[in-house]
């Protein structure tokens, strides 16, 4: 039984049509993200932080999509900016606020610039030289330098190669100017969170930074406790923000630390009162915590919320990057697709619906097998397939639900009833685990004998791979595209004459009320016009109808246009003002034939909050990251994205998504990283796109006497690419 109360397959009473409230950062596995800072601040002259990664950027040139300036500041050295072949070239990053910068680290790629400059900004529109060369030698450069700007920028004057000049990495360091302190963002939210304990499962430290105060972090019933956030990079804190249950801490402190061990007190009290409390704290380090010395009740801690602001500029946290891809062995093929499933017991009820063993070998990321909630949720528990003939057995991968094994081993047999073991650990992890084995046997079993909660065993997919048995193929998926994508597949350019309505062969309106507390009513395109000038408008009104207060327009491909991989976008303007909620996005298609959300998948390439058009949002949901625990990305800018028209795209293969707004790249979600950190990647099949603008909702609030009423969404086309 999964500690999840919503089912595998249920079909809904009445299904959903609108999106849920996003999460706003991305979660990534710890380990990961220590080697990746630990890689790219090493160098930093003193507690210096790194100020430049993922912050905006722009170049002179770029020698074809491949290579964006983006890709010089997202923390992958895997990836590169490179330039068209002439002299002079530059790369510009906007550290978001002046800050005073002590060193620039430039990683080259065997194109690089034997003469440039680091500049920052001068008088008016020149630029002032704080470091100069010509005699650069390539490979890395780690610069000490002394200036001041908001943007720093390399600006080469010679290359070395017939070539471009190319970077892997353009780091910049220092200190801000500052900004004051960020107290509408929350770097907190939704990074990774660990703690000294938990009263049960049900009650994790990722639930104290998922931007749901209905969900909450609860510690075991002694002195001390303490819980941790990684923030991804060294932030300067300027204030924390703790919402206690009715379990709340006497004494506490707040600590931050650079490395996760050594930890500095910025904060201090003996005489908390709990309720939710507004910390002004100044410090700096990648790790904050909640260290508590003495409980108000006989209970643990317990925290709803678990918010960090910071000050200094939005530097961005490391991207996800995918683990090293891990094939099959060679000649190796799926032999578990469709075999039939035995279990000691399975779930069938309102929290998991048809949770039989089948479930766990039909491919299908978003339903899974369960233990029995009346007697399942005990040790030894256990689930195993029929191959269907003698196999040799070298893989095996399972990816579990939330209730995991912690002990268990991987049994092979010739007649289900005599068992040898393959594999036994004592230490499982849960989440993804791939494991290279080797075995004979009809009958493959995973026979857990511990759980990591007092909940039962549950698998969303079980995989054996081998040689030999009596493999079903299973079906065969699209091609990857190759990007940038060229073949135009779906369009619409919306030049129709004024007046005139979405084209019926393309568009489904989506009338009716909205979800997530939405207050309009969604017309049958009356809220939705050509303008003549190339763009539709989707008008968001004061007016009663359907028995709401305000009116707008939401509309779909359904049915019309279902798409698996490529690269789509819109170009859109998004209205400014409290209460909107414009979003380009799209619903996994099984949606329409009764799977309900999140279970199809949901994909949401652009959101904008009306009431700070400086933000926009990136987020994936599926069972088991949702709603206010989405997997995705906040992205802070420099510029309103209301005072013109800006690019939403995503580029979607079978390894993962990208997500770009113009062509700066905001988010990388890795299949091999979602699966590995958060649970099933279930978007490997067709969605349908969705436009619409809400007002309203228990995310951007309600509009208010400064709503500007009627408001527009005007976008100028929509096209996909393979």
């Amino acid at each position: 039984m999964s500690s999840h109360p919503v089912p595998a397959v249920d079909p809904p009473a009445s299904p959903p049509t609108g999106r849920r409230r996003p999460a706003i950062a991305v979660a990534l596995v710890v380990a990961l993200v220590a080697t990746l800072v630990t890689a790219v601040t090493s160098t930093a002259r003193g507690a210096d932080p790194l100020l430049s990664q993922g912050r905006p950027v722009t170049a002179s040139s770029t020698e074809n999509a491949t290579f964006p300036a983006s890709a010089a500041v997202d923390g992958n050295t895997g990836t590169r900016w490179s330039s068209a072949f002439a002299d002079p070239q530059w790369l510009r990053v906007d550290l978001g606020a002046t800050a005073a910068v002590s060193q620039v680290v430039l990683n080259w790629e065997a194109a690089y610039a034997t003469a440039y400059q680091v500049q920052v900004p001068g008088d008016g529109s020149t630029w002032s030289t704080i470091y100069s060369t010509t005699s650069g030698d390539g490979g890395v450069d780690t610069l000490t330098v002394a200036g001041s700007g908001r943007y720093v920028r390399v600006y080469t004057t010679a290359r070395a190669t017939p070539y471009g000049v190319s970077l892997w990495e353009f780091q910049v360091y220092g200190t801000s100017g500052g900004t004051g302190c960020d107290t509408t963002g929350n770097a907190a939210l939704n990074r990774p969170a660990t703690a000294s304990s938990v009263q049960d499962a049900g009650y994790p430290a990722s639930a104290a930074v998922d931007g749901d105060n209905g969900t909450r972090w609860s510690s075991a019933a002694v002195d001390p406790q303490w819980i941790r956030v990684d923030l991804g990079v060294s932030r300067t804190i300027c204030r924390v923000d703790l919402n206690w249950e009715t379990a709340y801490a006497s004494a506490y402190q707040i600590q931050v630390s650079t490395d996760g061990s050594t930890w500095s007190t910025i904060y201090g009290t003996s005489t908390s009162s709990g309720g939710n409390q507004q910390l002004t704290a100044s410090g700096t380090g990648r790790y904050v915590r909640m260290y508590g010395t003495a409980r108000a009740t006989g209970w643990g801690y317990s925290l709803w919320e678990f918010a960090v602001h910071t000050s200094g500029g939005t530097s961005t946290p490391p991207p996800s990057s995918p683990p090293p891809s891990s094939p099959p062995p060679g000649g190796d093929v799926l032999l578990s697709y469709n075999k039939p499933g035995v279990a000691s017991s399975y779930q069938d009820d309102g929290a998991c619906w048809q949770c039989y063993a089948s479930r766990a070998f039909d491919l299908d990321p978003a339903s899974r097998w369960a233990t029995s909630a009346t007697t399942g949720w005990v040790d030894p528990g256990w689930i195993y397939v029929d191959l269907g003939a003698t196999a040799t057995i070298h893989r095996v991968v399972l990816q579990w639900d939330a209730a995991y094994a912690t002990a268990y081993q991987l049994q092979t047999s010739n007649d289900a009833n005599t068992w040898t073991t393959i594999y036994s650990t004592t230490t499982g992890p849960g989440f993804k685990q791939t494991l290279d084995v080797n075995g004979t046997g009809r009958y493959v079993r995973m026979y857990g004998t511990k759980r990591n909660s007092s909940y039962g065993y549950s698998l969303w997919e079980f995989r054996v791979y081998g040689t030999g048995g009596a493999p079903t193929a299973p079906p065969a998926m699209p091609p990857d595209p190759t990007f940038p994508a060229t073949k135009l597949v779906f369009s619409d350019e919306f030049n129709g004459p004024p007046g005139s309505r979405p084209d019926p062969a393309k568009w489904t309106v989506d009338p009716g009320t909205g979800q997530n507390g939405e207050l309009q009513y969604y017309t049958d395109n009356a809220n939705a016009a050509m303008n003549g000038s190339g763009q539709l408008v989707m008008e968001a009104r004061k007016e009663t109808a359907g028995g709401r207060s305000y009116t707008s327009h939401r509309m779909n491909t359904s049915n019309k246009f279902h798409v698996q991989y490529g690269r789509m976008e819109a170009r859109i303007k998004v209205p400014r003002g409290n209460g909107f909620w414009p979003a380009f996005w799209m619903m996994g298609a099984d949606f329409l034939t009764g799977r309900p959300w999140p279970y199809n998948g949901e994909i949401d390439i652009m959101e904008i909050l009306g009431r700070d058009t400086y933000r926009s949002y990136t987020t994936l949901h599926a069972p088991a990251y949702n709603g206010g625990g989405g997997y995705g990305q906040e992205h802070a800018w420099n510029t309103d994205l209301s005072a013109d028209f800006h690019t939403y795209a995503v580029e979607w293969d079978s390894k993962g998504m990208r997500f770009f707004v113009d062509s700066t790249e905001v988010f990388y979600a890795s299949k091999a990283t979602v699966e590995s950190t958060r649970g099933p990647w279930v978007y490997d099949h067709p969605f349908y796109l969705i436009l619409n603008l809400a007002v309203g909702g228990d995310w951007p609030g309600p509009p208010d006497a400064s709503t500007p009423f009627p408001s527009q969404m005007l976008v100028d086309y929509v096209r996909v690419y393979q």
